[in-house]
């Protein structure tokens, strides 16, 4: 049986594909596991500097299952789920597979292209980066079914778009066309071949200090709205984390040496 999510690895890169290209990579209870399976995977693994998130076929991820809607539904029991965090856990199961991408101390990339829509779009937001094919169509498509989106999207959307956008887009769950997602936010920009471009950029990334990757990421999620003292304490902080430690002085001596640095 072919897993429904992939986890490659080239050197210290990791790239991860959502893998059920025959239903557009809708999300099934396979996909929501294996993505926060692999999300944790990920984390523990202290060799990887960088991760690719992307699917195969021709769409990224055109949403939910409508199985879960057509199959035999148990409105309890959904209740229940939704209404669980596990011990040690920010998030719920259906919130994990798009947050435990923030969670993952290195950056992210999200390599897009085709349908990405409800689930997808929020596993998308829950990247650092999002690198779209022209022929990217985003939604949050959640208000078709009836529904609010809570797949972690109010720990994304909110750094990314005006709060007049965001409420348009979960009003009226409209289809956003490539162009105009780089324009208001939801995408980084938009390229001819997204995994090509996030492996070129993974590449870079992976070259340099790890340590101070890591720490400019924490630095960014944990101060972007932050108080003033505590984000400019936060940044001292972490500085000192990093100053005269291996990697860093290798980064001061590669430069001077005028070679490629080597990380440990």
């Amino acid at each position: 049986m072919t897993s429904s999510v992939l986890l490659k690895r080239d050197g210290h890169v990791a790239e991860v594909w959502l893998n059920r290209p025959e239903k557009h990579n809708a999300v099934d209870q396979s996909v929501f596991d294996g993505l926060a399976r692999i999300g944790e995977e990920i984390r523990a693994d202290k060799t990887i500097r960088a991760v690719i998130l992307t699917g195969t076929g021709d769409n990224f991820c055109s949403g939910i299952d409508t199985g879960f809607f057509t199959g035999a539904l148990n409105p309890a029991k959904f209740i229940e789920q939704i209404t669980t965090f596990p011990e040690g856990e920010k998030a719920n199961m259906f919130q994990k597979p798009g947050y435990v991408w923030q969670e993952v101390g290195v950056p992210v990339i999200a390599a897009l292209q085709g349908a990405t829509f409800g689930a997808g779009i929020q596993i998308a937001l829950g990247a650092d980066i999002r690198l779209a094919a022209p022929s990217t169509r985003m939604s949050v498509m959640e208000i078709k079914w009836g529904l609010i989106p809570d797949m972690s999207i109010t720990q994304t959307l909110p750094r990314l778009v005006r709060m007049d956008v965001a409420k348009e887009l979960l009003f009226t769950g409209r289809i956003v066309e490539a162009a105009e997602c780089a324009e208001i936010g939801l995408v980084t920009r938009i390229v001819d071949n997204p995994l090509e471009a996030a492996r070129e950029m993974a590449a870079l990334i992976a070259a340099k200090n790890p340590d101070a990757i890591s720490r400019s990421k924490t630095l960014l999620n944990e101060s972007w709205h932050g108080d003033a003292a505590e984000t400019l304490r936060l940044e001292a902080e972490l500085q000192a984390q990093i100053i005269g430690q291996p990697n860093q002085m290798e980064a001061v001596f590669a430069q001077f040496q005028k070679r490629a640095p080597n990380f440990k």
